[in-house]
């Protein structure tokens, strides 16, 4: 309870003076490598806000599936337990971490109406195929796409590759990071294709 308070006791204090924190980190950094440094702090901060804004919009809409979903089946708390669902998703494949409540649920539900539990766990396990594929097939590549400018086939690619190496926050940062990491090479290639046409200028020009 005392760490708890405490850490609200600092969030605080932070966004009190979120402001002046901001602007005055800045100051830090030495002057020499101030602008590079700013920079792609703003790059960073952009690429994060762009996909936790898509993943939020991803979450909505599977929140809203699954509550209708369950609401379909009739389970029991079904518009609550939908967007609890839809809450998981905003970290990519957590909602995985409902399906032990599903199981608790449907027993419940077989309690108290006498149905069967696994005919009750099987059409609870449609609901979430029937909604997995559309995240996957639908959601995903059309919200993520527009927000990040990723092909869909890089976004499995990236949330693979990232979770893998780093478990849970590899997948958080994998998007962000994946298209900040593809805007800098492609910063690259336009530079030195930009040297590349003024190296024959100037060799012309010394020639003369």
């Amino acid at each position: 309870v005392v760490a708890a308070f405490m850490v609200l006791v600092y969030i605080f204090f932070i966004l009190s003076d979120y402001e002046a924190l901001e602007s005055g980190w800045v100051r830090l950094i030495p002057e020499k490598y101030r602008e590079r440094v700013v920079g792609l702090a703003r790059d960073v901060e952009e690429s994060m806000s762009n996909y936790f804004r898509g993943q939020s919009l991803v979450a909505l809409c599977v929140g809203i599936l699954f509550s209708i979903g369950f609401v379909i089946i009739d389970f029991p708390l079904a518009i609550g337990f939908g967007l609890f669902v839809g809450v998981l998703n905003i970290v990519p494949y957590l909602q995985t971490v409902a399906l032990v409540p599903t199981v608790f649920l449907a027993l419940v539900k077989a309690a108290n109406t006498g149905e069967n539990f696994w005919w009750i766990l099987v059409a609870a396990g449609i609901v979430f195929l029937v909604v997995q594929a559309i995240q996957e097939t639908i959601l995903i590549p059309r919200i993520m796409n527009k927000v990040t400018g990723l092909n869909p086939a890089v976004i499995l690619l990236s949330l693979s590759i990232w979770g893998s190496l780093l478990g849970l926050v590899g997948m958080i940062i994998a998007l962000p990071a994946t298209s900040l990491l593809l805007s800098y090479y492609r910063r690259f290639l336009k530079k030195q294709a930009a040297e590349e046409r003024e190296v024959p200028q100037g060799n012309c020009s010394s020639r003369q």
